[in-house]
């Protein structure tokens, strides 16, 4: 039972770090070159449209291998036990 709780602990903690760093996102977005800035400002609705199609279709394959290797070392670490 204690065991549980620790795991549950730890989760809810990765989960309000994650929630944290995502909370703070917005101030890293002038972390980009001035070029890419003038690009994509210049694209118009369409282009900022299009900007955040692609950063969520790239985002989920890396999530995907992220929650995959993880899953694995989770798996192989209460099956070896």
């Amino acid at each position: 039972m204690t065991r549980n709780l620790t795991i549950r602990s730890a989760v809810f903690l990765v989960f309000s770090f994650i929630a944290l760093l995502v909370s703070l996102a917005p101030s890293a977005a002038a972390q980009g070159c001035a070029m890419c800035y003038q690009n994509a400002s210049a694209s118009g609705p369409q282009g900022a449209q299009a900007l955040r199609h692609g950063i969520l279709i790239l985002l989920f394959p890396t999530l995907a291998l992220f929650t995959g290797i993880f899953g694995l070392i989770y798996h192989r670490r209460n099956v070896s036990r």
